[in-house]
């Protein structure tokens, strides 16, 4: 063919590379995208809305209508280089420090390479299967109904990382693919956000910015919460059981063998086992330790060095238990963590993203002109519109309490000069962070679980792009209809 090299002769012939081959990774898109908004500096007049301490909030929050244009901030090719290195460890931009989330999930790993160690994971996964041995399907549901309740509550996201390890190898081994599994968190947790009730980093942050009581448009949040749950189940349901049915029209069909070869290298030696005393004790640990873990975050205010401390804790007790030895238990954690150390660098990547913005000074000057694109709408077009807005943005700023203190103060005014009550504009910025935030590249939940998964980022936008529409069409219906109420 004339599009393919001839083989030299007695050389082995060199495959063509594959369209998974061809397509870059989360580290070259992310770099990529590091590498635009530094060009974006060059191009943008650099500006900064004059801030305020808000002490209910503990953070400085922009006033309205103090915008103003400063001396521009170009960012060149070290800052490029710095970037991610910055990413880390900056605390400028409201979120957390990357390496709090990635030393996260490093311990994760290491706490879960312990506990494959022991054999307990696998000979469970075993026992599972044949007791749900034609009730597969209903894990989907009851899984997503309890991220959901986690989202909607206190914003599970990061800490869901620590699930994907343990729930990709059940969905695997019950004849679903990865992607299913990738999805039922996912998009199960992001729901949640997305019809956040009571949470505390998206609702009530965002209603103290806009001046208006958390309760307040409670009702069509748990309308929007109840119908997105039902959509996204049916979704998920639906695909998985056509993976289930016929694996070839898997979205991630190429991968099955490495996948299966990954999540279940274990299985074969424990298929027929039974679970010894020890291991049922380390399952009834390892449960404990998520349960802690959601018990830690929802009432104690825990975030990562607390949430790290309980796993490597955990993993500790999983060692002594199953009386492995001192250094099979270190090889155990030290490989489990490596297993996921490039999910640790990749959202350190993600994090540069904003760093540059900000060093940049362009971040406020996109919210500016997003905040002139909407003035002066009638009130249908305005909520829309808002929804758009904060859809864009949190492409941008993927943090729910960090895009909170930074729009809200400046859109939630807006809304009373074209009649939209402010608990629309709240419940307008909360959709908008949950659909964008099943996509988002800068988003380190995002990367991250597609990382753990093993699920190329195209193959995830092919899945999801048909479900945020019906989510989008679904906030957009629900805000038009409030307002016209």
């Amino acid at each position: 063919m004339a599009n393919q090299a001839e083989p030299i002769a007695g050389a082995a012939p060199v495959p063509l590379p594959s369209a998974q081959d061809r397509f870059p990774t989360a580290y070259t898109i992310l770099f990529a995208l590091i590498v635009l908004m530094a060009a974006l500096t060059w191009l943008l007049p650099a500006g900064q809305y004059e801030r305020v301490a808000n002490e209910a909030l503990g953070k400085d929050t922009p006033v309205p209508g103090t915008y103003q244009v400063v001396d521009a901030a170009p960012q060149g090719a070290l800052d490029v280089l710095m970037a991610p290195i910055t990413g880390f460890y900056n605390q400028a931009t409201g979120v957390a420090n990357a390496i709090d989330v990635s030393l996260f999930v490093l311990v994760v790993g290491g706490f879960l390479g312990v506990v494959n160690a022991s054999g307990a994971i696998n000979t469970g996964i075993e026992r599972v299967m044949l007791r749900m041995q034609g009730r597969e399907k209903w894990m989907i549901p009851v899984l997503m109904l309890l991220f959901a309740a986690g989202g909607t509550t206190y914003g599970m996201a990061e800490e869901t990382l620590a699930f994907y390890v343990l729930l990709l190898p059940l969905m695997i081994a019950v004849g679903y693919d990865a992607l299913t599994g990738v999805a039922v968190i996912m998009v199960g947790a992001g729901v949640g956000v997305l019809g956040s009730t009571i949470n505390p980093f998206s609702t009530a942050i965002a209603s103290n910015a806009a001046g208006i009581p958390f309760t307040q448009g409670m009702a069509l949040r748990l309308v929007i919460l109840a119908l997105g749950w039902l959509i996204c189940v049916a979704y998920v349901m639906r695909y998985a059981e056509r993976v289930r049915q016929d694996p070839s029209r898997s979205l991630v069909a190429d991968l099955k063998a490495s996948n299966e070869a990954h999540f279940l290298r274990h299985r074969e030696s424990h298929r027929d086992q039974v679970l010894t005393g020890r291991q049922q004790i380390i399952l009834v640990l390892f449960g404990a330790t998520f349960v802690a873990m959601v018990w830690g975050v929802a009432l104690r205010g825990w975030w990562m060095a607390e949430m790290s401390a309980l796993f490597l804790a955990s993993a500790i007790a999983v060692g002594l238990v199953a009386w492995m030895g001192e250094k099979p238990f270190t090889n155990a954690f030290v490989d489990g963590a490596r297993d996921l150390l490039g999910v640790a660098l990749v959202i350190g990547l993600a994090r540069g993203i904003v760093v540059i913005m900000d060093q940049g000074k362009i971040t406020d000057t996109i919210l500016h002109a997003l905040e002139g694109w909407i003035g002066g709408m009638s009130n249908v077009a305005f909520v829309n519109a808002l929804f758009a807005t904060e859809g864009l943005l949190s492409l941008l700023v993927p943090s729910t309490s960090g895009l909170a203190v930074l729009s809200m103060p400046i859109l939630a005014p807006l809304s009373d000069f074209a009649g939209v009550p402010r608990d629309l504009a709240v419940t307008a910025f909360q959709t908008a962070i949950g659909i964008t935030n099943l996509v988002t590249p800068t988003y380190a939940v995002v990367v991250g679980a597609l990382a753990i998964g093993r699920v190329p980022y195209q193959r995830w936008l092919r899945f999801i792009w048909p479900l945020m529409l019906m989510l989008a069409l679904l906030s957009m219906a629900s805000l038009s209809a409030a307002v016209l109420l």
